[in-house]
């Protein structure tokens, strides 16, 4: 189920992969996917027996994982921070990585398994290097989601749009919710060390609910930015063309009797532009026509000024859309 959902929110992002200049978010997010669908049992299996059935499919899973959830983080941190030093490269970041992954590989190669296991760590947990191999790895992730949450709850009351304190809001609460995933995995993990074997299985029961409900806040909030801006988008070019079309009348009834006012000559040459430079370039060319010959405007019903002044105020709302979504300096630019 949780590979499902992060393989929806990926499907979500495709669609702006062309006009989308940060990929981030889409590469981390199939790095998650494929860390995750990696851990579905029959690929597990299938997979693992080709490479010698010696666990190794795990390692990879893990460590593609992690790498993930870095990049994952750092798009959400740079898109909700007004601070611009975020986007300079992370060296020390990308130190901490290469370090977990070294720990990773060499924890894992201290353990000592017989056969392709699909519940690696209820097998092995018992051993200190399982445990370890776990540790390095959820500690890591922790430490990742929690800066990733507190700085989604800290900005998300800088941002104007909706849709975007909206998005932030549910991937602070699906980081809280990974928080806690953490920390039931090292109980269990201290747990399994111990021999507590049933309570060890009572905890795993929250662990799968809280896997579940925290891939389903995150790919939620990572999936409406993306989603709200082809939904406002479709909307605007529907507008743009009723608008265009509605203007068209008022420009051939006023224009046509002062040509010369007209930066093109017909409706032709017009209409290869884009709907809004046409919606911009019929009005001005109406209102300057008004300006010249102001006895025309008598030809002009109530529709027609309504037409007019609905034309102005859209073409008013993309200047003040200009201005960045939130009330401070920011990039939110995860969904592109």
């Amino acid at each position: 189920m949780a590979a499902a959902l992060i393989w929806l929110l990926v499907v979500c992002l495709l669609p702006g992969l062309r006009k989308r200049r940060d990929h981030s978010v889409l590469t981390a997010a199939i790095t998650i996917s494929v860390a995750l669908t990696l851990n579905i049992d029959q690929i597990y299996v299938g997979l693992d027996s080709v490479l010698g059935g010696r666990n190794f499919v795990d390692l990879v899973a893990n460590v593609s994982m992690v790498v993930g959830i870095y990049f994952l983080s750092r798009a959400i941190i740079r898109a909700a921070t007004p601070d611009e030093k975020v986007e300079a490269r992370d060296t020390t970041g990308m130190i901490l990585l290469a370090v977990v992954i070294m720990g990773l590989a060499a924890s894992f190669s201290a353990i000592v398994t017989q056969s392709s296991s699909t519940r690696f760590m209820v097998d092995y947990g018992d051993q200190w290097s399982a445990a370890l191999y776990s540790f390095i790895q959820f500690l890591y992730i922790g430490y990742v989601v929690g800066v990733t949450g507190v700085t989604c709850f800290r900005f998300r009351g800088y941002m104007l749009s909706p849709y975007f304190r909206a998005s932030f809001t549910l991937i602070g609460i699906g980081c809280a919710l990974a928080v806690l995933l953490v920390s039931l995995v090292l109980v269990m993990d201290v747990l399994h060390l111990q021999g507590h074997l049933e309570a060890m299985r009572s905890v795993s029961s929250i662990y799968d609910a809280a896997v579940v409900a925290a891939m389903a806040f995150l790919c939620i909030g990572l999936a409406i930015p993306p989603v709200a801006r082809r939904i406002l988008r479709r909307k605007q070019s529907e507008t743009e063309a009723e608008l265009v079309s509605d203007l068209t009348k008022i420009w051939e009834k006023t224009t046509n009797k002062r040509q010369n006012v007209r930066l093109v000559r017909g409706t032709e040459v017009i209409s290869d532009q884009d709907p809004a430079r046409i919606l911009h370039r019929m009005l001005v060319e109406v209102q300057d026509v008004l300006l010249v010959e102001p006895g025309l405007g008598s030809s002009l019903d109530i529709h027609d000024l309504n037409v007019l002044n609905a034309a102005e105020n859209y073409l008013a709302g993309p200047v003040l859309s200009k201005v960045p979504v939130r009330r401070r300096r920011g990039s939110g630019r995860y969904d592109g």
